[in-house]
């Protein structure tokens, strides 16, 4: 892997790879890009509910969650990283089925950008142990998807105070 690297907008824009990894320039915030990319899920979703239903866009987590897992090992490649921060489409496409699984307000997404958040950033057993072993492109994309769970999880639970 070459030396570890900052990203910036000529990365970004150099590969449609690194487009999508660094969350369409959501993972260049120079604090807390994770959270950047939570919310850049957001637009994402509307307008994807433009054109899908909510369980069309929690189905289509599937195949972005394959193309994350090229994208992401590609820019950590590049970054002289494997999981470095600025990559932030693993939090993007988690972060699309916990939307879809909610109330479609202001409030539903809400709850689920923080829970998911509060997971992916603590990290409970097993999603460290994972985080901690696996590497490249599939262990980027990995342990966010773990860390929806727990939150889809708790937003079942939750949805009847969230209606």
């Amino acid at each position: 892997m070459p030396a570890q690297r900052q990203p910036d907008i000529k990365l970004l824009l150099s590969h449609p790879a690194h487009f999508l990894a660094l969350g369409f320039g959501s993972g260049l915030a120079p604090k807390a890009p994770g959270t950047f990319g939570s919310l850049a899920a957001i637009p994402l979703y509307l307008l994807l509910a433009q054109v899908l239903l909510p369980w069309h866009i929690a189905l289509l987590a599937i195949p972005l969650f394959v193309l994350g897992i090229w994208a992401c090992g590609k820019t950590g490649q590049a970054l002289g990283v494997s999981d470095h921060g600025g990559i932030v489409w693993d939090e993007i496409v988690a972060m699309l089925p916990l939307l879809a699984m909610v109330p479609q307000t202001l409030l539903g997404w809400s709850a689920a950008f923080l829970l998911f958040r509060l997971f992916d950033i603590s990290k409970p057993w097993p999603i460290s142990w994972f985080d901690a072993r696996i590497k490249g492109g599939f262990g980027v994309m990995l342990d966010d998807a773990l860390a929806a769970l727990p939150a889809a999880g708790l937003l079942y639970l939750l949805y009847p105070w969230l209606s």
